[in-house]
């Protein structure tokens, strides 16, 4: 089994519904790929969060540690031009430039609005699942959580895969697996190499060759360390 840690986004009624974000798409792809999957994360307490928990169980991802906030609504990816009520034919799209080329935004915009991950959180959704092969942190989090996840796949002989932003490492890592989030995935390239990873190291190869493997196959350039 392989754990993925992150928040899934809900994908707006002008992008069919779903999931959207790089957990829940990584998690997806994983078990489009044969993994057996458990997503930790956070989503609202509310109607957006159910609709995110049930597009996952469809898609084969379980959430029998998925924790939920009453105090921060789900968030949601929108198209732009939906979110700013502009009819402009894609201009929003193309101001944008190297900006963000996905031309989404994610409602509510500030990170402080939605829910998040904290430490605790990590630690007990990580008693419910004893018995994992990796534990893949498919989004920048908090040193504590890092840490936590770090601490559960030594305990358990686990492999550790971190993804960060901005070519830091977060202290105390080990041997894990870190690697470096473009700055945006648009076509959700990256996140589907994270889910080929993952599959990978449920069927038992180690980070590092899986990594690679599923780097060629995806055809994503990014960086591990």
């Amino acid at each position: 089994m392989i754990v993925v840690v992150g928040n899934p986004i809900s994908a707006g009624p002008e992008l069919a519904g779903g999931v959207e974000g790089t957990p829940g798409r990584a998690a997806i792809a994983a078990a489009r790929a044969g993994a057996t999957v458990q997503l930790v994360g956070k989503a609202g307490d509310d109607p957006t969060g159910d609709a995110v928990l049930l597009a996952l169980a469809a898609a084969g991802v379980g959430h029998v540690a998925f924790l939920r906030d009453a105090a921060h609504p789900t968030p949601i990816a929108r198209r732009l031009d939906a979110v700013t009520g502009d009819d402009d034919g894609g201009l929003a799209d193309e101001l944008l430039g190297d900006a963000d080329t996905s031309g989404l935004e994610i409602v509510p915009e500030a990170p402080g609005d939605r829910p998040a991950l904290e430490a605790a959180d990590v630690e007990l959704a990580l008693r419910y699942l004893p018995d994992f092969r990796a534990i893949l942190v498919a989004e920048p989090q908090p040193d504590g959580v890092v840490a936590v996840a770090a601490e559960a796949a030594a305990y358990a002989g686990a492999e550790l895969v971190v993804v960060v932003r901005g070519g830091q490492r977060p202290a105390a890592l080990g041997d894990a697996l870190v690697i470096e989030a473009p700055a945006d995935d648009p076509d959700s390239a990256f996140a589907t190499m994270l889910g080929e990873l993952a599959a990978a190291l449920d069927r038992g190869n180690n980070a590092a060759d899986a990594f690679r493997a599923a780097r060629d196959r995806v055809g994503v350039g990014t960086a591990a360390g």
